[in-house]
């Protein structure tokens, strides 16, 4: 049988929930029956920690049916484009920095690192005071920072993948793309996001709203969860993780789920925001990670 999900996880998902359903503005009884189904699925045996996701997904796909609409009904359409938006607002702040940094790779690198904080996965909505952690992104530490490693890997690299999290996120990951093309010039690099819906994260539908198909290849990864569980993806996304020289995997969900599958070809970069993770990355919580696969 397998493991049982992390009993660190258990909080976190029926939170989710609530949160979920109090973001959707559901009755109470209808927010019973979302929070219900998510205890039912985490009680369920045969689960492994990557399953979570599952239940993420069922959750969401609850909320939606609660509400009437249909299944690529996006429940946080707006809250993420406030996110692109406000992000947007700080890009131009954030570049002059970049360009007047004595290393502009490394800043760009740790601006997109801390953009990952715009989490609704991982953090409650109502705790996120988003403009304020967009005015501190250039001072969150790394913790554990395998740049040697990527910057060796990405010298000898024709093909970057470059797997993407979070809506408002994924405005700073353009201002570090730009710097990968500047550093790399000859580096073909693809973005992959999300093929439905979920929390926060960046579908290829947002990423279109910002420009960041104007900037690279963008692609769906088929990946209807907060996270990228490799079997459950596109033969195309499959394709290309096969074949890519180099990999940038984002944020916490695509960490944990793609963790398995890492070899020294994946570099992980995001923010730690719950102790399981920091256990799973042997960092301290609210620090960044540049991680590189074994």
């Amino acid at each position: 049988m397998q493991p049982s999900v992390p009993p660190e996880c258990y909080p976190c998902v029926i939170n989710q929930a609530r949160s979920a359903a109090r973001f959707a503005e559901l009755t109470e009884e209808q927010a019973s029956r979302v929070v219900t189904i998510a205890g039912a699925e985490l009680e369920k045996s045969e689960t492994s920690p990557v399953l979570v996701q599952h239940i993420v997904r069922r959750v969401a796909d609850a909320v939606i049916q609660e509400l009437g609409e249909s299944q690529d009904f996006d429940i946080y359409a707006e809250v993420k484009q406030k996110s692109n938006t406000l992000s947007l607002a700080y890009a131009e702040k954030f570049q002059k920095k970049i360009d007047a940094s004595d290393s502009p790779f490394e800043t760009a690198l740790q601006i997109a690192a801390a953009g990952n904080i715009i989490d609704f996965g991982a953090k409650n909505h109502a705790s996120i005071n988003l403009n304020k952690e967009l005015q501190s992104l250039d001072k969150t530490p790394f913790a554990r920072y395998d740049i040697e490693a990527f910057k060796k890997a990405l010298n000898g690299a024709s093909t970057l993948l470059y797997i993407c999290d979070n809506s408002g996120e994924i405005v700073f990951d353009m201002l570090f793309i730009k710097e990968l093309q500047r550093e790399y010039p000859d580096l073909q690099i693809v973005a992959a996001l999300r093929d439905k819906p979920i929390i926060n994260d960046a579908t290829l539908k947002d990423a279109k709203a910002i420009g960041l198909d104007r900037l690279v290849t963008a692609i769906s990864s088929g990946s209807v969860y907060p996270g990228t569980i490799l079997p459950e993806t596109t033969k195309e996304f499959q394709e290309l993780y096969a074949s890519a020289d180099v990999m940038l995997s984002k944020g916490q969900g695509n960490f944990e789920t793609l963790l398995p599958w890492a070899d020294k070809r994946l570099f992980f970069l995001l923010r730690i925001k719950c102790e399981y993770m920091a256990a799973l990355s042997e960092v301290k919580q609210d620090n960044l990670v540049l991680m590189q696969g074994k």
